[in-house]
């Protein structure tokens, strides 16, 4: 588990022990306080599965006006989409539908030079994450879709702006150890998160980012340039929201870089059951001990798996979480539950995704490298 008092690391696999102290660490906003913003509800909001933010409320009333408001966000090509990838494309997904423009970037560069992945592969997996958004409910008619190495030349133009006002020892202040690459990565991604307000790219003043937690160093350096940059290009401050980190079934986090311990979206229906099988739950030692006092939901990969995509309905979830503490369920007779759930759950997805692929749509609105 990361500790508080340590930097956040964008590039790690830990899992986050304490999100209130996040919230303090970090100058992170409590999400519940604007809740009643929102023009309709979603369980993310509801559980507080996000359970914070960066200027949500003001992306939220420049909604409300009727301004132009965007969401930007990114996924790294270094393995195969999970359940972890898929809570992203549930947010976009849930903000697509209050009117936003949606704009997801393929981070290739940053998988190239930090994860050193091969060249191929990274473009090849990039079409297979645009495919799943779509698969996952993503409507492509008010979507932008691109390779970080594929853009134009104002794009690059920011990359290399910003590095002048920034410095190695702030660099080193947000993320700790750098090198070259991780400093080449996180200007890009501060370009992913600005561009959208250049008139070339429709103006967009107003950007929310959603990201799971341990993003945060980029929000922030983001923000920072922003600022610096306000008076020379007009640039404001992105939004951002944050969830919760998916644990894997380890219970660290989920990552496409440790595939025996996380829930791909192509994953055997079949295969995903034997991975539960083998779960971190939050059971007692003995089915005598968890009869007697109950199992503990809050410490169990299967229940999150719960929350996060496989029960929607609020009693559902309750009875479930009732029937661990009180004692009145093994842990095997969840898992089995929970994995029904999940072979529904992934069987639709797939084939929506082969459907999609099938369609070639993803080559109509993705622009591949050159090399």
């Amino acid at each position: 588990m990361v500790e508080m008092g340590a930097k956040l690391d964008p590039w790690g696999h830990y899992a986050i022990e304490d999100y209130r102290k996040l919230l303090e660490e970090f100058g992170i906003s409590p999400i519940d306080k604007i809740l009643g913003l929102l023009p309709h509800k979603h369980k993310y909001f509801e559980r507080l599965v996000i359970f914070g933010h960066r200027d949500f409320d003001v992306w939220l009333e420049a909604l409300k006006r009727g301004e132009k408001v965007a969401v930007l966000t990114g996924f790294m090509p270094s393995g195969r989409p999970h359940l972890g990838t898929a809570m992203v494309y549930e947010e976009l997904k849930f903000l697509q539908s209050l009117g936003a423009h949606i704009k997801i970037a393929i981070a290739d560069a940053e998988a190239y030079i930090v994860r050193r992945e091969d060249r191929s592969e990274v473009i090849r997996r990039g079409v297979e994450f645009v495919a799943h958004s779509i698969a996952w409910g993503i409507n492509p008619d008010n979507a932008e879709f691109y390779y970080q190495t594929a853009m134009d030349n104002e794009y690059y133009r920011l990359i290399q702006l910003f590095s002048r006002k920034i410095t190695a020892a702030e660099m080193e202040a947000i993320y700790g150890d750098i090198n070259p690459g991780k400093i080449m990565a996180a200007l890009t991604q501060s370009a992913d998160i600005l561009h959208l307000q250049l008139d070339k790219y429709g103006g967009y003043k107003y950007i929310v980012v959603p990201v799971g937690a341990d993003q945060d160093p980029h929000l922030r350096l983001t923000r920072d340039i922003a600022d610096r940059f306000e008076q020379e290009f007009g640039l404001k401050r992105p939004s951002s929201i944050y969830h919760k980190l998916l644990r894997g079934l380890d219970g660290n986090k989920m990552s496409k870089s440790r595939p025996e311990y996380a829930i791909h979206l192509d994953d055997d229906p079949e295969m995903a059951e034997k991975k539960l099988a083998n779960a971190l739950t939050g059971g007692r030692a003995t089915a005598e001990e968890q009869r007697r006092l109950g199992g503990e939901p809050w410490k169990c990969s299967i229940f999150e798996l719960y929350v996060y995509h496989l029960i929607d309905d609020e009693k559902e979830l309750k009875e479930r979480y009732d029937e661990c503490v009180n004692g009145k369920i093994l842990c095997g007779q969840c898992k089995r539950i929970a994995a029904e759930k999940l072979r529904k759950l992934l069987i639709e997805h797939q084939k929506r995704f082969k459907e999609v692929i099938t369609s070639g749509i993803v080559e109509k609105i993705l622009k591949k490298p050159s090399f």
